[in-house]
């Protein structure tokens, strides 16, 4: 995916930069994962990743295909002083550079609409899951507050950008995200769709 590195990382900290530590603060009460290893897969600028190294004491990778965007997220890691438990790589989502069964948690937020493949790269995020791992994929906002105050900024920028929200996250492509897990093999996941977006959590159970 072809991307303006710097405008796309402006409109992550103008628009979306509220949302990442709520997710985070939702994400570790969840599902106690706060030790190990956590991918960020699509990270951009790395909110996700270092909103989630920020609570808890996971080594986290903050995985991206666009070169650019991991140079800007380097410069968000020694912006906030987790250098020593954050790092960047450079890699696609459907082959991902990294042994089977070695991340305790992989987090993913508004990328998995743009991947080629989604079968593949579900297996992929399921191969490198480790045992009583977890995965969040998907695009939501927190809480309601959030999703009303970034549907307001977004409409002045893009008048349409409500539609294409129903469109990535509406009951057809529920049941497309559903048949893909199927057919990548997933054996545990479930979807979770509420007024704030949309989630898949994918787990490896014994």
């Amino acid at each position: 995916m072809d991307i303006n590195a710097a405008e796309f990382d402006r409109m992550a900290r103008e628009v979306f930069a509220p949302v990442y530590p709520v997710l985070a603060e939702q994400i570790i009460s969840q599902f106690g994962i706060s030790r190990g290893t956590c991918l960020d897969i699509g990270c951009g600028g790395g909110y996700m990743g270092l909103a989630l190294a920020q609570i808890t004491e996971l080594e986290t990778i903050l995985f991206d295909e666009s070169q650019d965007m991991l140079k800007l997220a380097q410069g968000y890691i020694l912006q906030s002083g987790l250098e020593a438990r954050v790092k960047t790589l450079p890699g696609d989502v459907h082959d991902i550079p990294l042994a089977d069964e070695s991340v305790n948690l992989a987090v993913s937020r508004g990328s998995m609409f743009f991947w080629k493949d989604r079968v593949k790269a579900f297996r992929e995020i399921y191969r490198v899951l480790a045992l009583g791992g977890v995965a969040m994929i998907g695009g939501g906002f927190g809480n309601t507050d959030l999703l009303r105050e970034i549907e307001e900024k977004m409409h002045n920028i893009d008048p349409e950008w409500k539609e294409k929200r129903r469109q990535r996250i509406g009951q057809t492509k529920v049941q497309e995200y559903r048949a893909e897990l199927e057919q990548a093999g997933i054996p545990t996941f479930e979807i979770r769709q509420d007024e704030t977006g949309l989630w898949i959590v994918i787990r490896r159970t014994a």
